[in-house]
Order: structure tokens, then C-alpha cells, then sequence
């Protein structure tokens, strides 16, 4: 099964050329999911969430999950921000701001990080862990076990710290004890995959952190350009094993080019 992993679009932003390699992308790869793990759009404007929309309708992927980040809720209209923050991307992809897809061979899991009180960072409540962790132990052996947070659980560089989602470290524990298997994450545009287990002591289980760059947008970072992960899981048991896959934008070749292939076991 491959599972496509895009992030940061913010549409408004867009490029046209990205826009078209990824579409062409998803279509060569045939994808059975996606998931687009939040800033969908730049302001959270009505014609920013249609042409998300129509973007992730040609990429042709029979299933989505998907989950906002915190350019997802208006930011100059107050009231709508207080009292409506969900209205613009509810009419798009729908109520579920914490949706799950599950069949023989997947459990992934949306949560909700952002906070109207909060401008760009993330939280996590006790109860959203304690949810999460009590559906991952309902996964069957041969299921891989993801979580989908916008603003990420770990990072590589110390100034990406103050990005950390707030209440991370219970919620890595939490999870990783219930058995998850990777956590994606996106809102600092820069992709990598990091085995947690290797960087804590005394970690139950063994627990990648997965984040996707910005797919689409401008706004890349210095030393990343746009860039999307695809995963491709063989649905083996016990073992859980699948490959990330990293590929970046290319603008000469106006194409995506793998850059890495990580195998997670």
C-alpha cells in the first residue's frame, strides 16, 4: 500500500508548476491515500480552501485524511476567529477536524493541534491523548500505526524548538506505549525522518517522527525547497515495516525526484 504525505501547501501561495508536478506525481505513483497534515491555505480565505479543494480532487486518490493547522483559521477577522474558526474549512472538507482511516492494513489518526488562542503554535489536551492512545490499542497486529498532528512532536534543529507542539512529550510517551508507529507533522517546512526511540531512554517502543516539507507553496526554507513523502507499507506482520520515501521539487526538470529512502523497522 502507498500512503501519499503532503503538508503546507497554503494555497495562496501556490506555485503552478509545483502544483502541476504533484498532480502529475500522484497520478504516475497511484497513491491509495493522502494525508495533508494541515495549512492547507495562506489566510484561510473561501477561494483559498476551493482551490485546495479542486487541487486535491484531480490528484485522483480514492481516500484523504486531512487536518488543519493554525493558517487555517482566519486571523484578521476576530469574530470569525473566536466564534466561526472552523466554518471555512468545515464547508470544504468537512465537520471531522479529527478524522481517522482504518482498513486491513492502516490505522491513522487526526488530531487537532491548533488553538483559536493560539497564533502559530500547537496544543494537545489530555483527553485528545488519552482518545488517541485508546484507539491505537485497538489496532490489529498488521496494521501500521499512524498519528497526524500539524505542528510536529520532534525536531532536528534547535531553532525549530520553540515550534515543538505544546504538551509533546506526554503525548510521544503516551502513544508510542499504545503502540504507534510513525507520527507525521509538518508547519516548519522542513522534511526529515527521526527515530525517537533513539534519542530518549527508557522508550517503550520503537516510534518515528515523519515530516513533510511544504508541497507547493513559496514559502520554502533556505535549505529546503518544496518536497512530499510517499511510504510504501507491505502490511507484513509483526514487524510493521514500511520505507519513506523523500521527494523534492525540482525546477529544472519541473518534476519530483526522490532524495531518500528510509527503512523503518
Amino acid at each position: 500500500m502507498k500512503i501519499l504525505h503532503i503538508s503546507d501547501p497554503h494555497f495562496g501561495t501556490e506555485q503552478l508548476p509545483v502544483v502541476e508536478a504533484l498532480v502529475q506525481f500522484a497520478l504516475a505513483q497511484s497513491p491509495e491515500l493522502v494525508i495533508l497534515s494541515g495549512d492547507i491555505t495562506q489566510r484561510a480565505q473561501r477561494s483559498e480552501f476551493d482551490a485546495a479543494r479542486k487541487f486535491m480532487d484531480r490528484l485522483g486518490i480514492p481516500a484523504s485524511l486531512i487536518i488543519p493547522g493554525n493558517h487555517d483559521i482566519p486571523l484578521f477577522h476576530l469574530v470569525a476567529r473566536l466564534f466561526t474558526p472552523y466554518a471555512r474549512y468545515r464547508r470544504t472538507f468537512g465537520t471531522d477536524l479529527e478524522p481517522v482511516f482504518e482498513n486491513a492494513q492502516l490505522l491513522v489518526i487526526g488530531v487537532n493541534t491548533t488553538r483559536r488562542y493560539r497564533h502559530i503554535d500547537g496544543e494537545i489536551s489530555g483527553a485528545q491523548i488519552n482518545r488517541v492512545a485508546k484507539r491505537l490499542q485497538q489496532a490489529s497486529d498488521t496494521q501500521l500505526r499512524i498519528v497526524v498532528t500539524h505542528q510536529p512532536v520532534w525536531v532536528t534543529r534547535r531553532e525549530d524548538v520553540h515550534n515543538l507542539l505544546h504538551g509533546h512529550d506526554k503525548a510521544v510517551r503516551d502513544w508510542a506505549e499504545a503502540g504507534v508507529d510513525l507520527i507525521f507533522g509538518g508547519h516548519i517546512h522542513r522534511p526529515f525522518v527521526c527515530p525517537i526511540h533513539e534519542q530518549l531512554a527508557d522508550f517503550p517502543h520503537r516510534v518515528w517522527a515523519v515530516q513533510a516539507g511544504t508541497s507547493v507553496s513559496s514559502r520554502i526554507r533556505f535549505d529546503a525547497g518544496n518536497s512530499i513523502n510517499l511510504i510504501d507499507y507491505d502490511g507484513f506482520a509483526p514487524l510493521r515495516h514500511c520505507i519513506v520515501e523523500r521527494w523534492d521539487y525540482d525546477g529544472g526538470l519541473l518534476d519530483f525526484v526522490q532524495i531518500s529512502a528510509d527503512k523503518l523497522a
